[in-house]
């Protein structure tokens, strides 16, 4: 897995930043994940496990191809649930959930981009120490999460299930019909700090089908990335 983007977006059809971002990961039994993939995608292991992670950030200043970045619509805190899949050697991101609190844009990447954004209240709150996010989710099901971690110091070297956890050039969607789409991503190589899982109470999670996590967890933070998306397209 590489930590820089292997085929960079030429021309994004999207901008985007994702901020004070928090890492948490579990293991998984592969085929438990495997179970909740469509057809035609194939769980990613590292070290013979899928790793399923709750993701809190900020997203900024999104942007269209000759906009300038979208006022309070375009940045609000987002959490979300994902895995990681390859199909046909390509490795990318599957996403469960993604929870934010502004309806429209939810609304509007469900019906153009196929991806399960879910609606609520939401709020993280990054200091130069800790990250606090809360969501409760109201729409199209209730579930909720609150999480509080603690950062560290940044890592000079990033073990390969960091990479392997954080450095993900596509995204894997829904298409038409059984179909399925890829769109791939572009950003600088993340920074990453160690982290420690404070507090947490959740049920994005088993809210994804997945059951409940085991066992502690891998915690990572980074103050974030600017991103550019490409056009997604069959696969």
């Amino acid at each position: 897995m590489q930590d820089f983007c292997p085929a960079p977006v030429r021309r994004p059809i999207m901008k985007q930043q994702w901020q004070e971002l928090a890492y948490i990961h579990w293991r998984y039994d592969a085929s438990v994940v495997q179970a909740l993939l469509p057809d035609g995608l194939e769980v990613d292991t590292f070290d013979g496990s899928a790793w399923v992670g709750l993701i809190p950030f900020s997203m900024r200043n999104i942007s269209f191809p000759g906009t300038p970045a979208i006022p309070y619509l375009g940045s609000f805190p987002e959490v979300n649930v994902r895995t990681y899949v390859k199909k046909d050697g390509i490795p990318g991101v599957w996403f469960f959930s993604l929870d934010v609190n502004r309806l429209l844009p939810a609304l509007a990447a469900r019906a153009s981009y196929f991806l399960p954004y879910c609606w609520g209240s939401a709020s993280h709150v990054v200091t130069s120490e800790s990250l606090n996010t809360t969501v409760k989710r109201r729409w199209p099901h209730v579930a909720s999460t609150s999480i509080r971690i603690t950062i560290g110091e940044r890592i000079e070297q990033p073990d390969e299930l960091s990479v392997f956890l954080s450095a993900r050039w596509g995204l894997y969607s829904k298409g038409f019909g059984k179909g399925l789409r890829y769109a791939p991503v572009d950003h600088e190589t993340w920074i990453l700090h160690t982290a420690t899982l404070e507090h947490l109470e959740d049920t994005l999670v088993i809210a994804a089908g997945l059951p409940a996590p085991t066992g502690d967890a891998h915690v990572l933070y980074s103050p974030g990335v600017s991103v550019r998306i490409g056009v997604p397209h069959s696969v």
